[in-house]
């Protein structure tokens, strides 16, 4: 389907990053569609770890994932942008009148700008290679947790060193029978705080260990860990074993849309320009020298790229738009909205 409407800016991308993006879109009178390969809005926060708190977003001391998403899906709503979900991004090009043309496997869309916030792009959990733990996939073994209930009273075994695998220990501890941490190295690749709470827990630490087998019936009932140094085996009896060990990150098409790439990434500029004309970048995918891949970076960044959006669509316009608190609300709901 072609659709000759044209919008101030197609926002690719309904994590964290795109909804404040199109919040801040509406607050500056823009016309505003918002285009996600996933069925709902929310991004990894709503897809992947709904259930687990998120500690370093503004104003919330702890906040769990979901309510953190349904908040900003409130907010990045209020101005009614138009929503097209579940359609994966193919093609951009720019036409000889400036005009965007963003392809989709069900649409086109026409922009006067974009805002690419696609995070790490298409992802999917590192898996482990060890024996067994595809049989027992979803039977004991989790690459991710959506329902913490699923983990109460359970003998608990986590894989992994990063934020994920340690989070997910502190989260899931005061359910559980038992936990224990499972890390092939001593040093961790988290917070600092979060490491020094784990330290504190009752989280048993399985130092310099890494899985070997895994054994059970029809459901998972044993691990087999084996000690990278002394090469010593043993068994723990487990009901979950829950896998953090990073995902694997897809940019996908975008390598064929002609924007200057950092690796996977989007390199921009101080003004979240990329080298495309009218197209920009934020979030996890954009590339630039004070890069810090936070939920509270992205932010600024969506506002940034929005704001200097809108006065690359009108030269007129001052990049920076006042304070909220000066604005009179309701503002004045702009574009046509809905879900589709």
């Amino acid at each position: 389907m072609t659709t000759d409407d044209l919008f101030d800016v197609t926002i690719i991308g309904g994590g964290t990053t795109g909804l404040f993006a199109a919040f801040y879109a509406g607050l500056r009178g823009m016309r505003t569609k918002l285009v996600d390969s996933l069925n709902e809005l929310g991004g990894q926060l709503m897809a992947l770890y709904p259930e687990k708190y998120v500690y370093d977003v503004a104003g919330f001391p702890k906040v769990l994932a979901k309510d953190l998403g349904k908040q900003l899906i409130e907010q990045g709503m209020q101005f009614h942008p138009t929503v097209c979900l579940g359609e994966r991004v193919t093609a951009l090009a720019i036409g000889s009148d400036k005009i965007i043309t963003v392809t989709t496997d069900k649409a086109v869309h026409r922009s006067k700008t974009v805002i690419i916030s696609v995070g790490i792009g298409s992802f999917k959990p590192k898996t482990l290679e060890v024996p067994g733990v595809e049989r027992f996939l979803e039977k004991g073994v989790w690459y991710g947790v959506k329902e913490k209930e699923r983990f109460r009273g359970k003998r608990i075994a986590i894989v992994g060193g990063g934020d994920s695998a340690v989070d997910w220990a502190l989260n899931l501890y005061p359910l559980a029978a038992s936990t224990t941490l499972i890390h092939r190295r001593d040093g961790f690749r988290a917070h600092e705080d979060s490491v020094k709470q784990l330290k504190a827990s009752p989280v048993t630490l399985k130092l310099f260990y890494e899985v070997k087998a895994v054994q059970g019936n029809t459901q998972l009932e044993a691990v087999t860990l084996i000690n990278s140094k002394s090469k010593a085996e043993e068994t723990l009896p487990v009901d979950a074993l829950l896998i953090n060990i990073g995902f694997l990150a897809d940019p996908g098409p975008l390598r064929q849309w002609g924007l200057q790439l950092d690796g996977n990434m989007i390199k921009v500029n101080p003004r979240m320009e990329t080298n495309l004309p009218g197209v920009y970048a934020a979030g996890d995918g954009a590339s630039h020298e004070a890069k810090l891949k936070l939920i509270a970076t992205g932010f600024g960044e969506a506002a940034i790229a929005v704001n200097f959006a809108k006065t690359y669509i009108d030269p007129t316009a001052k990049a920076f738009p006042g304070h909220s608190s000066e604005m009179d609300w309701p503002a004045t709901e702009r574009g046509s909205g809905g879900l589709r």
